[in-house]
């Protein structure tokens, strides 16, 4: 009787561990590895989030290929290191779609990586999906097959907006001000080449580099801008490090224009207003709310409605997550090996306003739509506000899809 008993204990559990193995193999998970605890956590835990709403609204449509997509996170506290050990965590796992985007030295870690496994592990490929790690040297000289980005490069960034400064005939004395790491000096590099190209009469008073989310009282900084007689800032700062920046200049009564890449992102927007800088900080990105796309607005705010108490959130990762669920469709097959072909070359309709982007299959980096905004009160009409400071974005300037093509270096090796 026992044995009986036992026997069928054993079954038992087997049949269900079989249950479990089916159910794993019944879900796609996709490996978030970016920062949900230190200074980066503000804006990691926004991308988690929206990636959590776009797996839900798939999974109601009854998910990719009859499979649920479920977010699995991993903490990389923005640390290249911690992210190779999650990236593996995470493959140990069974997963093959890596989501990253928050630090370019994270970003060239991870894609080497990936790159790496692929290349020992054929017929096990991983890819890494890039929304906002924007070194060029990613699309460049660190191009890989398994590395896609939708975030535009700091170079494309930087030329669409030299272009709109350029214009500017009260700006004479810019300071740049980045976090020091490869990000960092890219932007900064980009905005002496280019400003030296068409605004030679503009004299740089300061190029400063500060550790990546590490510093919590920027006024020595910020003193050092005010002595430099700047008129303008030039950065790439993004996350804690651009909120408590523009902190510490309205604290001092900072008086310039502020050009930036990520002055949407969390925190940032709260500062602004505190600072009293309406209509000095300027933005460009691949969209804004209040640009009435019908689509996007009700998407936007089914999204701020859920997450209300952190509204901020990236077009791109819309984009980018449309485009892969739709080449998994189109190939028939969760596998990146399979899949990834489709996504060269592929077009899409941008979030932001329905204008027409692409991948571009040289490099992998997706070309769409960007826009110059700035900050300050909402206008009739507008439903949107930022961070609730009844402040809003406001269009600037709209650079088309054909003005972003930028060359590249890029040379691909294909498996």
């Amino acid at each position: 009787m026992r044995t009986l008993i036992g026997s069928s204990a054993l079954t038992l559990a087997l049949l269900g561990a079989t249950a479990l193995s089916a159910l794993a193999q019944d879900t796609l998970k996709i490996g978030y590895v970016d920062p949900l605890s230190g200074g980066g956590a503000s804006i990691g835990q926004i991308g988690m989030n929206q990636l959590n709403f776009i797996a839900d609204e798939i999974n109601a449509k009854g998910g990719v290929n009859g499979r649920k997509v479920e977010i699995v996170g991993y903490d990389n506290q923005t640390n290249p290191q911690i992210s190779l050990v999650q990236v593996q965590k995470a493959i140990d796992e069974g997963i093959q779609v890596i989501v990253q985007g928050n630090g370019s030295s994270v970003a060239v870690a991870v894609s080497d990586f990936v790159t790496k496994y692929n290349d020992r592990n054929p017929g096990a490929n991983v890819v890494h999906l890039n929304y906002a790690a924007i070194d060029p040297v990613l699309t460049n000289e660190k191009c890989s097959y398994w590395h896609f980005t939708w975030d535009a490069s700091a170079d494309i960034k930087m030329e669409a907006l030299t272009n709109f400064i350029k214009e500017k005939e009260d700006l004479k004395k810019v300071y740049l001000i980045a976090q020091d790491y490869s990000f960092g000096h890219a932007v900064a590099g980009a905005a002496k080449r280019m400003l030296t190209e068409k605004r030679p009469d503009v004299e740089i008073v300061g190029e400063e580099y500060h550790p990546l989310v590490k510093i919590t009282d920027f006024s020595p900084y910020v003193a050092k801008i005010q002595a430099s007689g700047a008129d303008t800032i030039i950065t790439g700062n993004w996350g804690q490090d651009l909120a408590l920046l523009i902190k510490a200049a309205g604290q001092a009564g900072l008086d310039v224009d502020w050009y930036t890449f990520y002055a949407g992102g969390a925190g940032a927007p709260t500062a602004i207003k505190q600072a009293g800088l309406e209509n000095r900080v300027y933005q460009i990105n691949e969209g804004i709310n209040n640009q009435g796309y019908g689509p996007a607005e009700e998407r936007a705010g089914a999204l701020m409605q859920r997450f209300s108490d952190a509204p901020i959130y990236y077009p791109r990762m819309f984009n980018m997550m449309d485009m892969v669920f739709k080449a998994m469709v189109e190939a028939g097959s969760e596998d990146p090996g399979d899949f990834v072909p489709k996504l060269e070359g592929m077009k899409l309709d941008s979030f932001a306003a329905g204008d027409e982007g692409f991948m571009r299959a040289d490099d992998h980096q997706f070309f769409q739509p960007l826009y110059i905004s700035t900050l300050g009160a909402l206008e009739e009409g507008q439903k949107f506000d930022e961070e609730h400071t009844g402040w809003g974005w406001k269009m600037a300037a709209s650079v088309p899809t054909e003005s972003t093509l930028l060359p590249t270096k890029c040379d691909m090796k294909r498996p």
